[in-house]
């Protein structure tokens, strides 16, 4: 194939968008190659799957490096390296600073499991559950220096009308998956 762009996908858990995202690659669902994954916490699960996917690995462990900077300035030059384009958070639960920031401005996408501008943080679907939302969803969009604050890209909503975070996440999930592939490709085909 011709014209593939290349991506980093950035995880710190499970990684099931990370193989979404991977996998779409492969197929040709998604016109790129997912060329580096890059996670913060050694031993995920996420490991594995790039491991399977053939994805290589940028793993780290924060507490390894005197700073958030010194950390991201390793990530970017790895970005750098394997010719990045797009830069896609998939449960990267760290916050991307100045230095990643600066040298990816507008190629910083994230997934989060909120309708934006609502329940910002780690914890929006137990935020959103004590609240007594009606209405879920998922939103993505692109990183800046503001928590979960980026111009938003994408979002889907759902209903549910239960209490359970745990049957939240898994709903959410499932759109999550397409609604990345889809939007990906939206910015890969401007």
């Amino acid at each position: 194939m011709k014209n593939l762009k290349n991506i980093a996908v950035f995880a710190s858990g499970s990684g099931t968008n990370f193989e979404a995202i991977a996998s779409a690659c492969e197929d040709g669902r998604i016109p790129a190659r997912c060329v580096l994954m890059v996670c913060d916490k050694p031993g995920a699960p996420v490991i594995d799957r790039a491991a399977r996917h053939g994805v290589p690995s940028f793993v780290f462990s924060p507490r390894d490096y005197e700073s958030k900077a010194e950390f991201e300035k390793k990530i970017v030059e790895m970005l750098d390296a394997a010719g990045v384009e797009l830069v896609c958070l998939a449960g990267y639960m760290r916050i991307v600073g100045e230095v990643l920031l600066n040298a990816y401005k507008g190629r910083i996408i994230n997934i989060h499991p909120s309708l934006l501008p609502s329940f910002k943080g780690a914890h929006a679907v137990e935020d959103a559950v004590a609240y007594g939302v009606k209405v879920y969803g998922i939103t993505i969009h692109y990183v800046d220096e503001t928590l979960d604050g980026g111009r938003i890209i994408a979002q889907r909503a759902f209903d549910y009308d239960g209490s359970d975070p745990a049957e939240v996440h898994r709903l959410g999930q499932i759109i999550e998956h397409q609604l990345y592939i889809d939007t990906i490709n939206k910015l890969l085909n401007v």
